[in-house]
């Protein structure tokens, strides 16, 4: 009976210190100045990769809106802020080859600058800049159309995981 209510009080009194401490998980925190409704912009493509910028505004529309659906507006004018991005540079390198000539393995990695500017006054309220990050696809020897598939699903991979800290930066104010 003692050890039981002992376990209890220690339970208790670990979750009083982690939440005295501030200790939240990522992304929980709150939008920058107060917003409450953000609209996402189809983010500027200044990158040599034509419709990237379809696919990374994509994954970030779905990042906010897994997390919190009820924060994203259908317009410009419904929302409190509006998120800007900007595709700075998408480049891709061989890191594995089959001998000397071939490549066995690329990978993409893309930079991207963002910007969260208040609706009433366009006035900067959050921006992040060079966010970056690098994933990994086969080259395919035989078929050129494969290995395009394998670049553009790891494209799709580093879009949403970039979405994903965009979220965690936006929402926790690193």
């Amino acid at each position: 009976m003692f050890r039981r209510s002992r376990n209890i009080g220690l339970m208790i009194l670990c979750t009083v210190l982690v939440g005295a401490c501030g200790y939240q998980f990522a992304g929980q925190g709150e939008f920058p100045a107060g917003v409450k409704h953000i609209f996402i912009e189809v983010f500027e493509n200044k990158s040599s990769k034509t419709g990237i910028e379809r696919i990374v505004t994509n994954q970030v529309i779905f990042e906010f809106t897994r997390q919190r659906d009820k924060s994203l507006a259908g317009s410009a004018s419904e929302a409190d802020a509006t998120l800007k991005g900007v595709v700075r540079n998408v480049r891709t390198r061989t890191i594995a080859r089959i001998g000397t000539e071939l490549a066995s393995q690329r990978e993409v990695i893309m930079t991207v600058d963002l910007m969260l500017v208040q609706q009433a006054r366009g006035k900067v309220l959050w921006t992040a800049k060079g966010i970056s990050d690098r994933q990994a696809y086969d080259v395919v020897q035989e078929s050129t159309i494969a290995t395009d598939q394998n670049e553009t699903l790891a494209i799709t991979k580093l879009s949403e995981r970039m979405s994903e800290r965009i979220f965690n930066r936006l929402t926790n104010d690193f």
